[in-house]
């Protein structure tokens, strides 16, 4: 369940959570016609600070542009109404779900002259895939369903029309006992989690799918790499077949919601020693330590 906060801000202004409505023959409702993004908020020595919302603001644009969506805002907009609204609802730490759909009087395929609407939700949100997943790791599925290629649909936009895709990939992995689903592209390769990217370790190289495998180019991911770089860790964008999860010595997940999450068995196979392995454990604690502003290294990535 989310634990609702006071305000959620919708189109310009905070109002009352229940007030946040819309209209049952919403546009995107129907055709998925809205781009989002997911954002934490981390409580930190000096008070809440945002991760990285300048380029999760930038992607919510391009998101926007990608599917011909002209948005009413701005990004400097969504990131003063963030930082304000986290302020009014008056939370420590926090999720944030800012969404750009197109809204009710206009229906049909072409969404050209429908009102574009804008909201932003923060609302408190523990460890996505469980806090014990975080340190002994969680069990994944390769997937039945393979990830959406990017001639089908931009793999580069968060549009929720996308994540039915996600949604099948999720429930396939839950209702077969498993935590979370690995899904794999058209062409069989390796892609990533229904809502995660995926990073393996083998002989102490940390190697993700590239981009032209149909993956999106998360900023957990971005943020993972350079921490790796700064350790000098080689980190390597590359295919990976699948038989190459088997064999790795470390598996793990990245993304807003899963943060850095160990993958301790792979269709009940184990990987590695079966728990988080000293890489993951060491690039997960400095990610932690960051969003927390403990290191002033990195504070340019905290708002």
């Amino acid at each position: 369940m989310i634990s609702e906060t006071k305000f959620i801000w919708f189109n310009g202004k905070n109002v009352a959570w229940k007030d946040a409505t819309i209209h049952a023959l919403n546009h995107s409702l129907h055709y998925g016609s809205g781009v989002f993004e997911g954002i934490r908020c981390y409580k930190t020595s000096k008070g809440p600070a945002v991760f990285r919302l300048q380029e999760h603001m930038a992607r919510l644009i391009k998101s926007c542009e990608s599917y011909e969506i002209p948005s009413p805002y701005t990004a400097k907009e969504f990131e003063a109404a963030t930082l304000e609204l986290i302020k009014e609802n008056k939370v420590d730490a926090c999720y944030i779900r800012p969404l750009v759909f197109y809204g009710y009087g206009h229906m049909g395929l072409n969404p050209k002259g429908a009102k574009v609407e804008a909201l932003i939700a923060c609302w408190p949100w523990g460890t996505y895939l469980g806090e014990e997943g975080l340190e002994k790791g969680i069990n994944a599925k390769i997937s039945k369903w393979r990830r959406i290629h990017s001639s089908t649909l931009p793999m580069q936009a968060k549009c929720s029309g996308n994540y039915a895709n996600s949604i099948l990939g999720k429930l396939d992995a839950v209702n077969n006992g498993f935590d979370e689903a690995i899904m794999l592209n058209i062409e069989g390769r390796v892609a990533e989690g229904p809502g995660e990217n995926i990073f393996l370790v083998k002989n102490s190289e940390l190697v993700t799918p590239s981009v032209g495998e149909g993956i999106l180019k998360g900023i957990t991911r971005d943020s993972i790499i350079q921490i790796a770089k700064e350790f000098g860790i080689k980190v390597v964008e590359r295919p990976i077949e699948r038989d190459e999860l088997f064999d790795a010595d470390e598996l793990f997940f990245t993304g807003t919601a899963a943060e850095v999450t160990p993958i301790r068995s792979v269709d009940k196979k184990i990987i590695g020693s079966g728990k988080r392995g000293p890489i993951t454990k060491k690039l997960q604690e400095k990610f932690f330590q960051i969003v927390k502003g403990e290191d002033k290294k990195y504070d340019k990535w905290l708002s």
